[in-house]
Parts: C-alpha cells; sequence; structure tokens
C-alpha cells in the first residue's frame, strides 16, 4: 500500500460528510453467470486482511461483491493491488501476502498461487510468460503463463519497481526509488535491461504511450520531497520532448489514458482534508501546462484512489477509499464531467480492469 495509503488512515469518520448528492446503493447481488464487466480491485485495510474483488455489470447496473470469497470460500489476502485478465485466467497481484492468485474467468475459482515478493502490476508478454513488478526491490520477476510458475528475475538498477508498459517488442519498467530518475527498457527475448532513459524528476512510478507512439512518465513521492513531473519522451533517440512540473503541494497518481490515447487524465490526492490539488484532472498531449482546475473536484475530507476509462463508453470510473476502514464508492463520470451513478465497493478500490 505504501506512505500514501497510511496518510489515509488519518480521515475517516469525516468522510460521512463527504458523500455525492445521491447516495450510492450496494446491489450486491451475489456470483454472476457471465463474468464480463467492470472488475475493481479492492486493496482492504493494511494489514488486515480484508482485500476483495467485486465485479460491476453496466448493462443491468449490478455490483456482484466478495466474489473470489463467495466462490472459494476464504479470503483473498492483503492488499489487492491490481487485476490482469490473460488469456482464460484473472491473476491477482496480492501485494502484502506476497503472492499472485490465478483463478479461472470461468468460474473464477482458484487454479493456482504463485509466489511472488510485493507483487504490484502484471504486464502480458509474448512467449507464453509475464513481467510483475515488486515493491521494495529491485526485480521483475517472470512467470509461465502456461504451467502457471515463477521463471525467472530481471535485476533493474533501483528499487520499487511499479510501472510496466509494453512497446512494440520491448517493454519499459519505472522503478519508484527517490534516489532514481531513469526508466530502464527491457529485451523479453533475453530478460535483460538494455537501456536506461532519463526523466524530469526523481522516482518514476508511471509509464504511459501515447497515440504518437511517445512516452509519458510520472514521477515523484511527496511523503519523501520529491516534486512530481510529466516528462514526454521519443523512446527511439531517449530525448526529452517535454516536461511539466507539479507544484510541490501536488501528489498525482494513478494516469490513464482516454481510448484514443490523446488525453490523459490522472489523479491529484490531498491527504489531508483539504481540496486543494485534489480531484481528477486532464489534459491534452500538446498542452503547454498542466491544467489549473480539476475535472471532477474532490470535496472536503475526501480523495480519490483508483482511475479507470471504459473503453466502450468512455465514462471514467473514479473509486473513493474513505479512508480504507470502511467500505469504498465508485463513481462513474460522463466526458462532461456529469455524474452517471455511483455503487459500494469492498475497503478501498484501488484498481480497474474492464472486460468484454
Amino acid at each position: 500500500m505504501g506512505s500514501k495509503s497510511y496518510k489515509a488512515l488519518i480521515i475517516s469518520c469525516c468522510l460521512l460528510a463527504s458523500c455525492l448528492k445521491d447516495k450510492p446503493v450496494d446491489r450486491n447481488t451475489g456470483t454472476p453467470s457471465n463474468k464480463s464487466g467492470v472488475y475493481i480491485a479492492c486493496e482492504g485495510q493494511f494489514t488486515v486482511g480484508n482485500s476483495s474483488l467485486y465485479l460491476y455489470k453496466p448493462l443491468s447496473d449490478s455490483v456482484f461483491g466478495d466474489l473470489y470469497l463467495n466462490v472459494n470460500g476464504q479470503q483473498l489476502g492483503d492488499v489487492l493491488q491490481s487485476v490482469t485478465s490473460i488469456g482464460d485466467k484473472l491473476f491477482l497481484a496480492v501485494n502484502h501476502s506476497d503472492k499472485v492468485v490465478v483463478i479461472n474467468s470461468s468460474d473464477l475459482r482458484t487454479v493456482a498461487t504463485i509466489t511472488v515478493p510485493s507483487p504490484r502490476y502484471i504486464l502480458p508478454i509474448s512467449g507464453g510468460k509475464a513481467y510483475i513488478s515488486s515493491l521494495y526491490h529491485n526485480k521483475v520477476y517472470v512467470i509461465n503463463t502456461g504451467m502457471l510458475v515463477l521463471t525467472d528475475s530481471i535485476t533493474i538498477p533501483a528499487t520499487n519497481t511499479e510501472s510496466l508498459c509494453a512497446y512494440g517488442t520491448d517493454v519499459f519498467v519505472a522503478a519508484w526509488d527517490t534516489a532514481s530518475r531513469s526508466i530502464y527498457k527491457i529485451d523479453p527475448t533475453t530478460n535483460t535491461v538494455t537501456q536506461t532513459i532519463n526523466v524530469a524528476g526523481y522516482a518514476p512510478h508511471n509509464i504511459l504511450v501515447d497515440k504518437e507512439q511517445m512516452l509519458w512518465v510520472l514521477s515523484g513521492n511527496q511523503a519523501r520531497s520529491k516534486q512530481s513531473y510529466w516528462t514526454r519522451i521519443d523512446p527511439s533517440t531517449g530525448s526529452i520532448l517535454a516536461s511539466y512540473q507539479f507544484p510541490a503541494s501536488a501528489e498525482p497518481i494513478k494516469p490513464v489514458f482516454n481510448k484514443t490515447k490523446d488525453t490523459l487524465y490522472f489523479i491529484e490526492a490531498n491527504y489531508s482534508g483539504g481540496t486543494s490539488d485534489n480531484g481528477i484532472y486532464r489534459m491534452g498531449i500538446h498542452e503547454s501546462a498542466l491544467p489549473a482546475l480539476p475535472f471532477v473536484a474532490a470535496l472536503q475530507y475526501q480523495y480519490f484512489w483508483a482511475l479507470g476509462i471504459d473503453p466502450a463508453t468512455g465514462y471514467i470510473y473514479v473509486g473513493d477509499p474513505k479512508g480504507f476502514n470502511q467500505k469504498g464508492t465508485v463513481s462513474i463520470y460522463r466526458q462532461d464531467g456529469s455524474l452517471h451513478k455511483s455503487f459500494v465497493t469492498g475497503v478501498g478500490p484501488g484498481g480497474f480492469l474492464f472486460v468484454e
């Protein structure tokens, strides 16, 4: 969960006053027969072990909660960081339990558990393998997605491997290390680092690719006094095309692109209960400056923790963890910023997976 989530614990009781006008309704109706929809990775409360997997089905406006527990008869573990679809299976990175749980997409039953130190994000690679980033470690771990076993690890020149980004036949990795201001390119055919590219700012943690095949790298760590930056990079030359410096008070996290990859969306989280630098922001890839105002503003004593865009509708999904000590909510916004609807989730909604 990291230092950001520890800060989150100071905001709890006051969150009840920040509910949206239309109170979300928990429509938990059991286990669905069809597993398409929007999966929500709910982290749970750190060290409590109450993470959960939720599924929202937009067409029927139905929410199915605690799917893993309902199907498998046991808790998933401590901090469900991310969910990744590979073939006919879902791979669940359970960060603080040091494991990746693999379940069938069809019936959500467990088929394997792979021990991986502090797994964060999973990226499928050609050749029946996937890469896994790892909190606190200078490794990218390699698993065989057919045999469902750990097969190798790649040493990275920095710790806290985080975002994994496919680019052509290569993979870029960001290491959220406050001593680092670089991202690294990996050749999947040899599982070796082949290039180091410098970025503006320290502690890079997210890498995305825009419609012009340029890289966007988000860096920074407010808790460690590392100011945040966006850096746009030409990966063919390693040159910086543009950089954007955030105010020292800003904590940008969880960026995503829209479907056409010409507009960035990201969260700015204010953990102190204030409204400045707090909400969902968006900017075009050729903007000359960062957006001054949020696209969707967070209320006082509220901040957001998850962000995703439905590729089918363009609707924007936003997770509110409510301090990580009660059920969270997911709110869905239209492209004009108006609220479409909201629903209740498990504790700490932190990520989305859209499955057709």
